[in-house]
C-alpha cells in the first residue's frame, strides 16, 4: 500500500484498492487470463500515438517493452528475438523499429554485458517516452476540459440556438 504522505499534493495520483481492481479486471477479462499477468499502459500513449509520430508497429514495440517494465528503477531488457517472435517480425525489423524510436527520442538502448564483456540483450530506457507523454498531457487535459464545458453548456436549461444562427452554420 502507498503511504499517502509520500505523494505530493500537486500530484495527480489515483490510489488503487488492489483487491477491487483485481476483481474488476477478472470480471472484464477472466480470472485465468489475468493470472497470466498484465501491464499498465497510460491511455495517453494510445490516444497520442499520432502526435508522437508512431506507426502501429512502433506502438506495438513500445507496448511490448512496457510489458517488461515492472519497476521504475529497472528498465526492461527483452531480447530482440523475443520481441520479433511476439510481434511476428524479423529481428532486423525489430532492430530498425527500435532505432527509429531511439532517433525520435522515445527509447535509449543500453548494452548489457555478462561475464568477460560478452554483450547480452540491450536494456531499453523509456524515459524519453515518459518525458514526451508528460509534455503532451496538458494539451490533452485542456481539450478534455473544453469538451466537458461544451457538454455542460449545451445541457444548461434555457439554452436555445437561434434559428438564424443555426441557418448560418447549416
Amino acid at each position: 500500500m502507498v503511504d499517502k504522505t509520500e505523494i505530493p499534493k500537486t500530484a495527480n495520483v489515483v490510489l488503487l484498492d488492489t483487491a477491487t481492481a483485481k476483481r474488476a479486471s477478472e470480471r472484464k477479462w477472466g480470472k485465468r487470463v489475468m493470472e497470466r499477468g498484465f501491464c499498465i499502459i497510460p491511455s495517453l500513449l494510445l490516444r497520442g500515438q499520432r502526435r508522437l509520430g508512431l506507426s502501429p508497429t512502433q506502438l506495438a514495440v513500445l507496448v511490448h517493452l512496457a510489458d517488461q517494465w515492472w519497476d521504475a528503477n529497472r528498465i526492461p531488457f527483452p531480447a530482440k528475438a523475443t520481441l520479433a517472435e511476439r510481434l511476428n517480425l524479423k529481428q532486423r525489423q525489430v532492430q530498425r523499429h527500435i532505432a527509429e524510436l531511439e532517433k525520435a527520442g522515445l527509447v535509449t538502448r543500453k548494452p548489457r554485458y555478462k561475464g568477460k564483456g560478452n554483450q547480452t540483450s540491450n536494456a531499453y530506457d523509456l524515459s524519453g517516452l515518459v518525458v514526451k507523454l508528460q509534455a503532451l498531457e496538458p494539451e490533452f487535459r485542456k481539450a478534455d476540459q473544453e469538451a466537458k464545458k461544451k457538454l455542460r453548456d449545451v445541457a444548461r436549461p434555457g439554452l436555445r440556438v437561434r434559428t438564424s444562427d443555426a441557418q448560418k452554420t447549416g
